[in-house]
């Protein structure tokens, strides 16, 4: 959760940190869990179509803005800082009309909807990736904020945790928390059937598509010492940090992978909004650091033939890898954290 690494690194420098939820999301555990105290705004999101949600959005819209004007008035904070979704955008206007500093976060290479709403309103603006039309002024690229789990994993811990052997190649394959199905279907396909004799696959299916590719995997006699699979980990950073080679999508974890320093094959999802996968993923790309798969083309014979021409050519790995490092901003939060200190008047 990118707000929570923002925070920690705002309380390494002596800042009190409280955040704002709607009490739906799993902020209401990861944030007491942290340590940080957590004040509820009845807010909804705007729906893109008319329904009868849409009420409820106007509904919340009154509701949750008297709730963040009492939230405001009790805490008096120094700065307000949005994390670039819904639940932010109410509190961060009525903190820059107020006149109180306020910044905004943009997690992807693409403004959103509420960022782009509040980017004339507030003092500073911070890009995880350098966004064409918005540079200088308000706008600084300080990276996304990473977790420490990250930061600080290690590839012996990711080997250790599957007792992954060394000298083997290991390819972490990940579709984020859900799961991307198109992916989990290629790579069952691909190397699901019989003994895998070069390398070691760990994938992360999500839990939707798991029992569907744990069926696939054993009708084919998948190989079990050296294909791994798992619903859900919490551990990644670790599994990540293993990995001589990434695959999965193009959400803003790219800067995840670049942090670690790891080549990726990329296959964005062809329905993001503003198509912002595909622009993460030629960020990375055009760099080198990255091949791209479009979901389009993506079948078992290619993701097969992709992944093993790139382990056969351990140069260009190890070339794609530097690229990687060379794009990682391990110190997002960090800049983030001077930013707000800055509008606080306490650099």
């Amino acid at each position: 959760m990118p707000a929570l690494a923002l925070a920690g690194a705002l309380t390494r420098k002596g800042a009190a940190v409280s955040f704002i939820g709607t009490g739906r999301g799993l902020e209401t555990k990861l944030v007491p869990e942290a340590g940080y105290e957590l004040d509820l705004a009845d807010l909804r999101g705007l729906e893109r179509r008319l329904s009868p949600r849409t009420l409820l959005f106007f509904w919340s819209l009154l509701a949750g803005s008297l709730d963040c004007l009492r939230i405001l008035r009790r805490r008096r904070p120094d700065v307000v800082v949005g994390g670039g979704g819904y639940v932010s955008a109410v509190p961060v206007f009525l903190a820059a009309l107020r006149r109180r500093p306020a910044l905004t976060v943009e997690l992807d290479s693409y403004m959103g909807l509420a960022n782009r709403f509040l980017a004339p309103l507030v003092d500073r603006v911070c890009l995880s990736f350098p966004i064409a039309g918005r540079q200088g002024g308000k706008y600084v690229v300080t990276g996304r904020p990473l977790p420490a789990a990250l930061l600080e994993a290690t590839a012996a811990e990711g080997r250790r945790l599957l007792a992954l052997r060394e000298g083997r190649p290991v390819v972490l394959v990940s579709g984020g928390s859900l799961g991307a199905r198109s992916i989990n279907l290629a790579c069952a396909r691909a190397f699901g059937r019989g003994k895998l004799e070069n390398l070691q696959l760990v994938h992360v299916s999500g839990k939707r598509d798991h029992e569907m590719i744990r069926a696939i995997l054993q009708e084919q006699g998948a190989d079990p010492e050296n294909y791994h699979l798992l619903d859900y980990t919490n551990s990644l950073p670790q599994l990540m940090a293993a990995a001589d080679l990434v695959v999965g999508r193009a959400g803003a974890s790219v800067m995840e992978v670049a942090a670690l320093g790891k080549p990726a094959l990329l296959v964005p999802y062809p329905h993001a909004t503003a198509d912002h996968q595909l622009h993460n993923a030629q960020w990375m790309a055009d760099a080198g650091a990255a091949e791209i798969i479009p979901d389009w083309q993506l079948t078992a014979e290619v993701l097969k033939d992709r992944i093993t021409s790139l382990l056969c050519a351990p140069e260009r790995l190890r070339e794609m890898a530097a690229a990687s490092a060379a794009l990682g901003r391990r110190d997002g939060a960090g800049r983030i954290a001077r930013e707000i200190f800055t509008l606080a008047g306490r650099d």
